[in-house]
This record gives C-alpha cells, sequence and structure tokens, in this order.
C-alpha cells in the first residue's frame, strides 16, 4: 500500500498523486507511440476510433459525470462538428482552422440550446436533448444545398504541414495528440474555479447556489463546453468515416456515448478511456459472435443496440461506478489483503438537509 504525505497546498492540483503514476503513465506512453510498429493499418483505424471516441467522451463525461446532466442528444453534436468540418474544407479553409472553428460552432449551438433546455431537470432534460438530437437529423436530411441529405457528403483529405493524414500511421498519432491535449485541457478545467462549480452543481444544487454559484451561467458553460469537445471528435470523425450520411449520427450513437461514459465509470477521466475502448472493441465482438449464435438470432436486425441496452443496465444494476470503479475495488482488495472487507466500498446515500426538503 502506496501512503501519499502531503507536506504543501500544491500536492492537491498537481496532475500526478506519486512517482509510481508518472513511471506508468510514461511507460503507457512509450507502449502507445510505438503501437504502429507492431500493429496493422486495420489496427491502427481501431485505436484511432477509440481515440475519437474518448474525446467525445471527454465532452459528455464533463456534463454528465462532472456536472450531473444527462445528454441523450450528443449525437447531435458529433454531426455538428463532422459536418461543418466537411464544409469548412470543402470551400476551401485549411484544415487546422476548419477543425477549431466546427468546435467553436458546436460549442456555440451547445450554449445556445442549453439556455431553454436547462429549465428542465432529470429525465425531462434527457427527453430534451434527445429531441434536439432529431431535429438535427432532419435538417440533415433536407438541408441538401450543404449536407447533400441522403446522398451524403464526402470528406476532403486532410493535409498538415505537407502531410497527408489519411495515412492511417499519421492520422493516429494525429488522433492521440488531440487526445492527449483534450485531457490536459478537460484536468485543468476540473482544478479550475469552473471545474469545481460544476462538481458543487452535480453534488447539491441548492447548497451550490447558497455559496454564489450561478447555476445557469455554470450549467450553460459546462453545455457548451463539452458540445465542443464532442465537435472536434466529429470533425475527426468525419476524416475516419470519410464519407458522411445522416444515419451516422442516430439515436444509437448518442446511446452508445451515453453507455461510454457509464460504462467506463462516471466521474472519472479514467473511465473515459475505458469506455472508449469497451465501445470501440465491442461492435467487433458483436460481428463474431455473429458468427456462433444460430441464424434466428444472429439475423435481428436491432440485434447491436439491443445488447447495448442490455449492458448498460446490467452495468448500473451490478456495478454502477463502472469498470474504473470495478478497478479501484480490485486495486483496494490487493493493498488491504487480508484486511479487506465486504463493506468497504458500499455504496451508501447521505442527504444533505437541504436535499430532504424536496
Amino acid at each position: 500500500m502506496r501512503f501519499v504525505r502531503k507536506t504543501h497546498y500544491y500536492q492537491d492540483i498537481q496532475l500526478f498523486r506519486h512517482g509510481g503514476q508518472v513511471f506508468w503513465y510514461a511507460l503507457l506512453g512509450i507502449v502507445i507511440t510505438g503501437a504502429p510498429l507492431v500493429l496493422s493499418d486495420f489496427y491502427l483505424g481501431e485505436l484511432s476510433l477509440v481515440f475519437i471516441y474518448a474525446i467525445a467522451g471527454i465532452g459528455l463525461m464533463l456534463l454528465t459525470g462532472y456536472t450531473g446532466l444527462v445528454s441523450l442528444g450528443h449525437a447531435a453534436f458529433l454531426a455538428i462538428g463532422a459536418y461543418s468540418h466537411a464544409w469548412f474544407l470543402s470551400q476551401g479553409w485549411p484544415f487546422l482552422l476548419s477543425l477549431p472553428c466546427a468546435m467553436l460552432l458546436s460549442a456555440l449551438v451547445g450554449g445556445v440550446i442549453a439556455v431553454p433546455a436547462l429549465r428542465m431537470t432529470g429525465i425531462y432534460l434527457a427527453v430534451a436533448t434527445l429531441a434536439f438530437a432529431i431535429i438535427v437529423e432532419q435538417v440533415l436530411i433536407h438541408w441538401e444545398s450543404v449536407t447533400g441529405g441522403f446522398r451524403g457528403m464526402m470528406v476532403e483529405l486532410p493535409h498538415v504541414a505537407g502531410l497527408e493524414l489519411e495515412t492511417p500511421v499519421y492520422f493516429y498519432y494525429f488522433c492521440l495528440l488531440i487526445l492527449v491535449l483534450s485531457l490536459l485541457v478537460a484536468i485543468n478545467l476540473l482544478r479550475s474555479p469552473t471545474g469545481r462549480a460544476m462538481t458543487a452543481i452535480r453534488d447539491s444544487e441548492i447548497s451550490a447556489e447558497s455559496m454564489g454559484i450561478h447555476l445557469a451561467y455554470t450549467k450553460s458553460l459546462a453545455f457548451a463546453i463539452s458540445a465542443g469537445f464532442t465537435g472536434l471528435a466529429g470533425g475527426l470523425l468525419a476524416h475516419k468515416i470519410g464519407y458522411l450520411a445522416p444515419d451516422s449520427f442516430t439515436l444509437l450513437t448518442s446511446i452508445q456515448l451515453l453507455l461510454m461514459v457509464v460504462v467506463g465509470g462516471l466521474g472519472s477521466l479514467h473511465g473515459v478511456i475505458y469506455g472508449a475502448i469497451f465501445i470501440g472493441l465491442l461492435p467487433q465482438g458483436i460481428a463474431i459472435l455473429r458468427d456462433y449464435l444460430p441464424g434466428i438470432i444472429a439475423r435481428i436486425p436491432g440485434l447491436e443496440p439491443g445488447i447495448f441496452g442490455l449492458i448498460l443496465v446490467l452495468v448500473l444494476i451490478y456495478e454502477p461506478l463502472g469498470i474504473h470503479g470495478r478497478w479501484l475495488k480490485i486495486r483496494s482488495y490487493f493493498e488491504l489483503f487480508p484486511l479487506y472487507r465486504r463493506a468497504t466500498h458500499k455504496r451508501q446515500r447521505s442527504y444533505l438537509r437541504t436535499e430532504r426538503l424536496r
């Protein structure tokens, strides 16, 4: 067991708690950086997709995991980022200008939508975001002069400093770089007063408001930041797909994003990575599973969303803390063995006096 002795306040906001984390993260960085030396283009493409899902997951985690606002419509922001980035490129914009502008446009739309949507809470907010996703899907279908409608929209090949990013190795490294930068931005945001205000709202809105936190402003800002990260992931996803169509951003996509943060572990950026790996590999696992299932079951059209929903329900029932929570329990077991008690991580609901008045 490792005990960290804190001698100054700066240790509370350090990126790494102790030297052991520095070693293991550095080793992980070396492995990920050297992966293209041993992996084929197919696996590099799958890992790039995992990185893109992780970037989108950071946005949804900031909104759902750290602010406590549930969204079922983040596929809309993914679509806004993808289509706007593709349209900017078609107008001759450079790649390094088009991608940030698509991110800012998604953040702007997210901030505007948050104003009326945040008058609702809980399941009503989830339904409102779901309605917004359906509206965006219909806009993509009928705004043919920009999106191409059902015909789709071709995404131009990206070029940065003379490098062709459509090459799997270059695209892999670019997505990895964007993911690392996104994680650093998210970590520093959570350590800032804004991030602490978001967490306070998640824990208790009444207590947060009593401490002077502006609920509407903080929630709208969280929604805009979340939409911006998701739009950034959408711009990268546009190049991964190569050809955009409305059926690439459906309700199933929103469920996948929500499933990613819940299965990975709410309230943890580690959970974003775990969830992205899970979501990125799950479709391949389902495709392999179809080969071994009876023909009647394998040909069911809704098999994939059905499995997604089943996994989400089972995780909420048996492991609400997700993969990251399970890892913490396993680590605690070996650290405390043989003194580990089964009730160590038992979930207990403690209510504030202000919450009892609801």
